[in-house]
């Protein structure tokens, strides 16, 4: 799906929703125990819908990666993402970072999280992004996890720094991840015969040797768009390279409830400009072309 615009080829970019609601960020986790969940409104199937409908009106497909968690509470939104064409991925079950959690944790989150997301739409679910991009190197046996559960690529390194967050060190773009003969996982080519994933990490642009975050989320509310869009159009007309963007349902919800007791800096970057995230959405989904990350990885 290459076009041709005035700069040169039109290179497909990787669209990601993180399908969580409000509640479940873990910017909000001392305030938000999986135990008050329950109690709490519901938010994330309409503000699923806001995006697909725009999605639906300009073609666009993209990858969900949901959580297991919304998945059982609103099954019907989940076969609504599948029969729109775009690709389910896991974000795991219960939205805990990956640090907070024992490998054996960990590997019943994603394979419950996945089987289940598999049950409601009678297709394999390749791949997984971890809550806030928690896969570190404190945490190798995550990707043991992760390829013994059958998944196929994983998109969960921020290669910045950031306190719940990041490997900075890490590749920027799209590439193998292979289990070395010391046991962990590291960047390169891989052989025949060795545990491999794919890694597709969130996207950064890179300004005197610095990666610096311009692909979603957060960021995106707080920088103006025309400079993210200038961000990512380096990528794409000067690297040559897609980017993955990501946003979340709660991000096109500046009337969501306001989380008692949170911290300033976490109440300033959960409720930065929530007011702005669609008109710049939709400004973004006609600027770039767009789709979801199993077609461009070809898996």
């Amino acid at each position: 799906m290459i076009g041709l615009t005035p700069e040169g080829p039109r290179i497909t970019n990787f669209l990601s929703i993180d399908v969580e609601d409000y509640f479940h960020v873990s910017a909000f986790e001392q305030v938000s125990p999986p135990a008050s969940w329950g109690s709490r409104e519901l938010r994330v199937e309409g503000n699923t819908e806001r995006v697909l409908t725009i999605l639906d009106a300009t073609g666009v497909k993209a990858t969900f990666f949901v959580l297991g968690w919304v998945a059982e509470r609103c099954p019907q939104l989940v076969k609504r993402i599948a029969s729109g064409g775009h690709e389910v991925g896991s974000h795991g079950y219960g939205h805990q970072r990956v640090g907070l959690l024992s490998q054996e944790e960990f590997r019943q989150d994603i394979r419950s999280s996945k089987a289940h997301l598999e049950d409601l739409t009678g297709c394999e679910v390749l791949g997984y992004r971890a809550p806030s991009y928690s896969i570190s190197r404190k945490t190798p046996w995550a990707f043991d996890e992760l390829y013994a559960a059958g998944y196929r690529y994983d998109s969960s390194i921020f290669p910045i720094q950031h306190d719940f967050y990041g490997m900075p060190d890490w590749p920027r773009f799209a590439g193998s991840t292979v289990k070395t003969a010391d046991g962990s996982w590291q960047p390169g080519e891989s052989s025949i015969g060795e545990p491999t994933l794919v890694e597709l990490p969130i996207t950064t642009v890179q300004i005197g040797g610095k990666n610096l975050p311009i692909a979603g989320g957060g960021y995106f509310r707080l920088f103006p768009y025309p400079l993210t869009r200038l961000g990512l159009q380096r990528i794409n007309h000067t690297e040559g390279k897609p980017f993955v963007f990501y946003l979340h349902p709660w991000e096109f919800d500046p009337a969501q409830p306001r989380m008692e007791g949170a911290g300033l800096k976490s109440r300033f970057r959960h409720y930065l400009n929530l007011n702005k995230t669609e008109g710049r959405f939709r400004r973004l989904v006609s600027d770039f072309s767009f789709g979801p990350i199993c077609e461009g990885l070809q898996l």
